[in-house]
């Protein structure tokens, strides 16, 4: 079958690879879609010593069961696999699990055009939505499990207060689609004018400068993760305010602790999302809750080295492309 294949850092090309080996509690996909993720284009850029050349990357993905009584039937899944015995799995907070494997890292990914996939992580897609949405799960619950955070944290709602959110690559943007659904005013810094132009016209939003934003925002979102979004998120914080932290970007960077002891900021690591975050998140893309997604690109998978190398050099407007490994 063909795959698109991580072969060296800063090179992706079509392989043909042996069939997906399908396991007693697996199912065989047909991956219909599949988007790059920011952590693949680590992985291709070297900044990632977890996934490891040759391999094939993706998990953000949609497709169609083959065979067996789930047959014709479309689904995304939860790409971390589980142990579902471990303290984390039990208390229901099951992507800390302590045994975790993931699709696209440590298992075959789904820039593929077959894919085995574990049955107890399908998400079923609801009839009517489109490969497109369905392939933005992943993100989009990333999204769901970071606000649940941050509000959880808040000491009043967060359409009371205003948001900072950071990057405007797809979480970024999908979460800034959120916040306007809630009602929450929201700001974005986002530095690549390609995105900035994408965010525009996504949300009518145009990006703010990053100066004079001190002590500002009652709910930070850093979808970026490097030293200068990390400094800007505690400093743009209001006292008392709380700062989400997905973006993986940088592996380390300094933090300012004394500010965020003396204003009393909540930092918070979000890590991925639970199966109820995933379920979620289908659910508001299928009623449209992220809006029309037409900032969505979608390329067959022949020409996915091209997007990758494109990606790595910051010139793609979409904050998502999506494969087609079926043309």
């Amino acid at each position: 079958m063909r795959s698109l294949v991580f072969v060296a850092t800063d090179k992706m090309e079509i392989h043909d690879t042996p069939e997906p080996v399908v396991g007693t509690d697996d199912v065989l996909i047909r991956v219909d879609a599949v988007g790059i993720c920011g952590s693949d284009l680590h992985a291709y850029k070297g900044h990632d010593p977890r996934r490891v050349p040759p391999m094939t990357l993706g998990h953000e993905f949609v497709g169609t069961v083959l065979g067996g009584k789930l047959a014709g039937r479309r689904f995304t899944a939860n790409p971390l696999v589980v142990c579902g015995r471990c303290r984390y799995c039990t208390q229901g907070r099951t992507n800390l699990c302590s045994d975790r494997t993931m699709i696209g890292m440590s298992r075959p990914g789904a820039f593929a055009e077959r894919l085995a996939v574990p049955t107890s992580c399908l998400v079923p897609v609801p009839a009517g939505v489109s490969d497109r949405a369905a392939a933005l799960t992943e993100p989009a619950a990333t999204v769901v499990h970071a606000l649940h955070l941050g509000e959880r944290a808040l000491m009043r709602p967060l359409a009371e207060g205003r948001a900072l959110v950071l990057g405007a690559g797809a979480i970024g943007l999908l979460a800034v689609l959120a916040l306007q659904r809630r009602g929450v005013v929201v700001s974005v810094v986002e530095t690549n004018a390609l995105r900035a132009g994408t965010l525009t016209r996504a949300t009518g939003l145009s990006p703010i400068l990053a100066g004079g934003v001190e002590d500002t925002y009652e709910f930070v979102f850093d979808a970026v993760g490097v030293a200068a979004t990390r400094d800007l998120a505690i400093r743009s914080a209001a006292p008392g305010g709380v700062v989400v932290h997905a973006g993986l970007g940088d592996w380390t960077s300094p933090l300012d602790w004394r500010s965020l002891t003396l204003r009393e900021i909540t930092l918070i690591g979000c890590y991925t999302y639970t199966n109820a975050d995933l379920g979620a998140a289908i659910a508001l893309l299928g009623s449209g809750g992220f809006g029309a997604l037409d900032w969505v690109e979608e390329r067959p998978i022949e020409a996915g080295a091209e997007a990758f190398a494109e990606l790595a050099a910051g010139k793609v407007a979409s904050p998502k492309i999506v494969l087609r490994p079926g043309g």
